[in-house]
């Protein structure tokens, strides 16, 4: 049975910093694509972040460019997520998924549980 199993979620003050994992089980995803999305009271899910499969290529959504960073480690069939200088519009459960090509649209194979990331001003 294939799991993602999201980590490092939590409160946070506006400014700092947080640090999501997200590890695989039941087959390797070196061959896929791995991203996040989230997803806020009342809005719709949105975007956040991608890597190809090497790690070579990365997409980010245009409300966290330039503030998160997505990196993987294939060894660890693990995806992280940094996310600096929050926001407390960044509050919202963050979802990791994986398979496939990297793509902004929601359309991804697996998809972990989620783990809530909240952000006070």
């Amino acid at each position: 049975q294939v799991q993602l199993v999201e980590s490092g979620g939590g409160l946070v003050q506006a400014g700092g910093s947080l640090r999501l994992s997200c590890a695989a089980s039941g087959r390797t995803f070196n061959n896929d694509a791995m991203g996040w999305f989230r997803q806020a009271p009342g809005k719709e899910r949105e975007f956040v972040a991608a890597i190809t499969w090497s790690g070579g290529i990365t997409y980010y959504g245009d409300s966290v460019k330039g503030r998160f960073t997505i990196s993987r480690d294939n060894a660890k069939n693990t995806v992280y997520l940094q996310m600096n200088s929050l926001k407390p519009e960044d509050t919202a459960v963050y979802y990791c998924v994986a398979g496939g090509r990297a793509r902004k649209t929601s359309d991804y194979d697996y998809w972990g549980q989620g783990t809530q990331v909240t952000v006070s001003s």
